[in-house]
């Protein structure tokens, strides 16, 4: 049964404009706020320019909550069914083997039409669909554990920033839109998944040896204690982050924001969200409008990793569970539950 508050939005586009049809615009979305369906899409269509900057040409996984933020949200990582003609895609190959048509978001039209399906995040990978095998951008994910906040992922970011900066790479900030930040580099698209993770881990350790007690790679959790998580698994093939200007699904809407490192030591994740966001881009514009004009390579840092093999016994590091078992990574085994067998083994 069609809703009796659909209109027909009519939306600017490359080819003239498109007509996209939103269904149940008064629906809310964030009961905390009162924010709804409507002010989402309104929200997307005003951040379309700086957010299409991000998504274009990438294989994008789309986070939806179709009953708002308080209802069970799901991720579609194929082109979803009934899709419009001028939806385009990009093959993508998962570590399964399997392959995908994922979407590839090319104008305001497609985030519409994706907000509309209840798309809170889009997810991009780090591959332009040009060569889906090679990213073109490094991601470092600060994941703050309990005991931890915002506050510390700031002073990691900081130090950080200080090793990108050794390695020759450029680091783009943004928020999460949670407790966490997201830091991005451009990189030339000539490693395979396998290195850009490998050099996500050199850059992470040097962090975590510089900020023991406030950063850890440890991928167990019971082994990071109250500390910033560099989280280098999300550097793994078909593993993603919700992109810059993604709502997220938290009670006061907030977004992921793009910020810059003179401005990220005053920043709050509260401060940036589906009501405050269009403003400021307004007001200030694109915090990373640079960011394609500074591509670095991964030379320093595989040197990097590849010293910390040779030279310190420092090789790779664990993969999700969901992962094929990866050549040279150690047991995925809970170090607890390792000690406890082999203390079986020797008694």
């Amino acid at each position: 049964m069609a809703s009796k508050s659909a209109v027909v939005l009519t939306v600017p586009g490359p080819h003239g404009p498109r007509e996209v049809r939103l269904t149940s615009a008064d629906r809310v979305y964030f009961p905390e706020r009162g924010i709804t369906k409507g002010e989402v899409v309104e929200y997307y269509r005003a951040v379309a320019e700086p957010l299409l900057g991000v998504l274009r040409d990438r294989p994008t996984n789309l986070k939806r909550y179709p009953d708002g933020v308080d209802g069970e949200p799901f991720y579609s990582k194929r082109l979803p069914k009934g899709a419009p003609d001028y939806v385009e895609t990009a093959r993508v190959t998962f570590p399964s083997g399997r392959t995908a048509e994922s979407l590839c978001p090319t104008e305001q039209a497609v985030l519409v039409w994706a907000a509309n399906m209840g798309t809170f995040d889009f997810h991009p990978w780090p591959v332009r669909r040009a060569d889906t095998d090679r990213p073109d951008e490094l991601r470092i994910d600060l994941d703050p554990q309990p005991g931890t906040d915002f506050a510390d992922a700031k002073e990691v970011a900081g130090v950080l920033r200080e090793v990108l900066d050794e390695a020759g790479l450029v680091g783009w900030p943004k928020t999460s839109g949670g407790r966490g930040i997201h830091v991005f580099s451009r990189i030339r698209a000539e490693w395979d998944f396998i290195a850009v993770r490998h050099a996500v881990i050199a850059i992470a350790r040097r962090v975590a040896e510089r900020l023991p007690a406030k950063a850890t790679v440890d991928w167990w959790k019971e082994e990071r204690g109250e500390r910033v998580f560099l989280d280098y698994n999300q550097a793994a093939r078909d593993r993603t982050v919700a992109s810059a200007w993604s709502v997220r699904g938290r009670p006061r809407a907030t977004v992921s924001m793009p910020v810059t490192w003179d401005t990220l030591p005053d920043v709050e994740p509260e401060d940036f969200d589906v009501r405050t966001v269009p403003g400021l881009f307004v007001e200030r514009g694109d915090p990373h409008k640079g960011m394609d004009d500074a591509i670095g390579g991964l030379e320093t840092v595989l040197g990097w990793y590849a010293a910390d093999e040779r030279d310190r016994g420092l090789g790779d590091l664990p993969y999700p569970p969901e992962y094929p078992k990866m050549p040279g990574e150690p047991m995925r085994v809970q170090p607890s539950r390792a000690r406890r067998v082999t203390s079986e083994d020797s008694g």
